[in-house]
């Protein structure tokens, strides 16, 4: 059998060349990916509105068609792309109190986790926060509110998992070998603090509209693995203003639509669409939802769920519009919501502020 000469460069050849993708890949990941995921990354949902305390905390007890709400939210980032994806995970509850004791006004308070689980270094974020808000009724039909919240967060990294730019070996990475980068913590925590206002119109029974403007790391926590003081590992402050309406269309469709804007360093997002009740039964007991966004430069999130009752479930899909489509073919992210609103018991007839069926 002939010798052919031109297999071990042909296999080099290939090996450069899948090279080259894996790192044409890994550019237009760490491009795609706003600042803010790279440094001292905060949370985000598509589904913002559906995740009021991580919004804004001024959005804590500013329930207009309830007493007290309680929801969970999950995100899969890259699952097709990446061995291990973005997962992240929240939790949270808040309420209203005193609105027999203040005069046109109420307290609200609330709790929120955050868990967040990032690459093949299992690079984990947890944060706990506790929220307060003051709401004060402004006449027969505005609403303004202020809220704040203090909390935990921690991060931590496994080393074991991760490959530098010094370990690759001219064909692969290989981790066993040494590298010249040092992380001197793999678990830092810091205490962090946000803060918000509020402001909602209902003229009359069929319209409300609501905005808000809210502020992100107050305090400017550090958040670093290296000891290096010459590294500025403050987390920027990061700042989010929202407007949105609740419009009863006719006695089967309520719309929302919604505008939504953060900015953090060099980063802003940009997202805008709306979504649609459609009243299934006599009371709105079921009801479908759906709904379609656009964040700007990055992905077309379409999102349908239901509601029955007080429990409203609802899912997403982000399809990327940005350059990395042609790496993930348009499969973004997915996110799963579940919302529970209720009354407390002498409190079941009381009138929403928003427009219901």
């Amino acid at each position: 059998m002939k010798k052919d000469n031109n297999i071990k460069p042909r296999v080099l050849q290939g090996n450069c060349m899948a090279m080259r993708r894996t790192c044409y890949l890994i550019m237009v990941l760490l491009l795609s990916v706003p600042a803010s995921r790279l440094l001292a990354q905060d949370l985000h949902f598509s589904q913002f509105f559906n995740s009021p305390l991580t919004t804004n905390p001024a959005n804590t007890g500013f329930i207009p068609d309830a007493d007290y709400r309680l929801g969970v939210h999950f995100r899969n980032q890259y699952s097709n792309i990446m061995s291990s994806p973005y997962k992240t995970f929240s939790a949270f509850g808040d309420a209203q109190l005193f609105r027999d004791k203040i005069e046109n006004g109420w307290m609200g308070i609330g709790a929120l986790i955050l868990s967040d689980v990032a690459g093949s270094g299992s690079l984990r974020s947890t944060k706990v926060y506790g929220s307060v808000a003051y709401h004060q009724m402004l006449g027969n039909s505005s609403l303004l509110s202020a809220g704040f919240n203090l909390g935990w967060a921690n991060k931590r990294i496994d080393p074991t998992n991760l490959k530098f730019p010094d370990q690759f070996d001219g064909k692969f990475f290989n981790n066993t070998l040494p590298t010249s980068v040092v992380l001197n913590n793999t678990n830092v925590s810091y205490f962090d603090m946000q803060a918000g206002l509020n402001y909602a119109y209902f003229p009359q029974e069929n319209v409300y509209i609501n905005a808000g403007y809210s502020i992100h790391h107050v305090n400017k926590p550090r958040e670093t693995f290296f000891t290096d003081d010459a590294i500025d590992a403050t987390i920027p402050m990061r700042h989010i203003g929202f407007i949105n309406a609740i419009l009863k269309v006719n006695p089967r469709v309520i719309i929302n639509p919604n505008i939504y804007y953060t900015n953090q360093a060099r980063a802003s997002e940009l997202v805008l669409g709306l979504n649609a009740n459609y009243n299934l039964s006599e009371f709105g007991e079921k009801q479908l939802v759906v709904g379609l966004y656009y964040r700007n430069r990055d992905a077309a999130i379409p999102m349908i769920g239901f509601q029955i009752n007080n429990v409203k479930f609802t899912f997403s899909y982000d399809a990327t519009m940005s350059s990395l489509k042609n790496f993930n073919n348009y499969r973004g992210a997915s996110e799963f919501n579940l919302i529970k609103n209720g009354f407390y018991p002498d409190n079941v007839d009381r009138q929403s502020l928003c427009p219901t069926f």
